[in-house]
């Protein structure tokens, strides 16, 4: 039988640091990758440099814009852009770049074990109703604690990675998950297809943060599953979220801050919506009060919210009509929202 074909997109900035080892740990998988695509955001410490130097240490012949090492292993292509689109739009290029079955969605700062993309692969192929797959992510720093088993949302519609921080032996049964993070997530072609919007997989005015929980979101409302798979490892340097508040940029606040509203207004069913208000105002009050009191620039952000409310108002209307049409039974989208 004809093996599913993959591509493996990782997008770059300011990641010279880490992805040599990430792009290693890809040609070593144990399943033959097609093709790998990195997108470089106009880093400024020499990360486009530096692929391009393990590319051709790698390479046995070349050609513009591609590197091939041999017959057997996958293609090599660097994408440099003039700016700094954001890992969306970045990742968005990648995928129209390719046609492959499936999609390995990678942080820079992510290796994976050997047979990662053969397992979640085979698990897909087991089951045509999952369109995304996620493995045992755990903290590059120990090894014995948990990054990401995939994402879950409470009903509030706050999102979180599941068992974050806790003992990795917890988090030894495969399933069942609302979604899978973007830091090392799997797609079918299928699926990116399916719910793709006005021709973005991820939403590109999210810039960066939620866009996978964005995309986990939609994929259920249209029936998808997202599957957990507790065999297949990597391990994450994880950046940002491990800082401390304090120690993020306002910019990252602000786009974090309002991408779940935006999530929000897209995707929240018409009969669910008044039931999420009331679960989420006690977080709503607190979160405000915080922000207006220590954070008052954060809410600047809502003027990114009104300038896009418009195409906001499109997608949520392609949405909710196409989640009627193709989605779960009533009543049952939220299956595997935590409360």
């Amino acid at each position: 039988m004809k093996l599913k074909t993959v591509s493996v997109h990782i997008v770059t900035y300011n990641s010279a640091d880490d992805i040599a080892e990430c792009l290693s740990a890809v040609l070593s998988q144990d399943y033959p990758v097609k093709k790998i695509v990195v997108v470089d955001n106009a880093s400024s410490d020499g990360s486009a440099e530096k692929v391009r130097a393990f590319y051709h240490e790698r390479t046995a012949e070349t050609r513009p814009g591609a590197y091939v090492n041999s017959t057997s292993s996958p293609t090599l292509v660097l994408l440099e852009n003039e700016h700094n689109t954001g890992f969306a739009p970045a990742h968005n290029q990648a995928i129209a770049g390719t046609t492959t079955d499936y999609v390995l969605v990678l942080n820079p700062d992510l290796t994976l074990a050997p047979d990662y993309i053969s397992k979640l692969i085979a698990r897909m192929e087991a089951d045509s109703r999952i369109g995304s797959a996620t493995g045992k992510l755990l903290l590059k720093a120990d090894h014995s604690l948990v990054d990401s088993t995939g994402l879950r949302m409470n009903k509030a519609r706050r999102a979180f990675d599941r068992g974050a921080g806790e003992p990795a032996d917890q988090w030894n049964e495969s399933g069942e998950v609302f979604g899978v993070s973007g830091a090392a997530a799997m797609y079918s072609r299928r699926m990116i297809e399916d719910i793709s919007v006005e021709g973005e997989f991820f939403d590109a005015d999210f810039f960066a943060y939620k866009e996978d929980v964005d995309v986990a979101w939609r994929a259920e409302l249209f029936g998808w599953k997202a599957y957990y798979d507790a065999e297949a490892i990597g391990y994450h340097e994880r950046g940002w979220k491990t800082s401390g508040r304090s120690g993020k940029a306002m910019f990252i606040k602000r786009i974090s801050y309002i991408n779940r509203y935006k999530m929000i207004y897209k995707n929240e069913p018409s009969r669910t919506l008044l039931l999420t208000l009331l679960n989420s105002l006690p977080y709503e009050i607190a979160a405000h009060g915080y922000s207006l009191l220590k954070e008052p620039k954060l809410l600047g952000a809502w003027t990114s919210f009104f300038a896009q409310r418009a195409v906001l108002k499109r997608k949520r209307r392609y949405i909710q009509e196409k989640a009627k049409r193709q989605g779960r039974e009533p009543n049952k989208e939220y299956s595997r929202v935590d409360s």
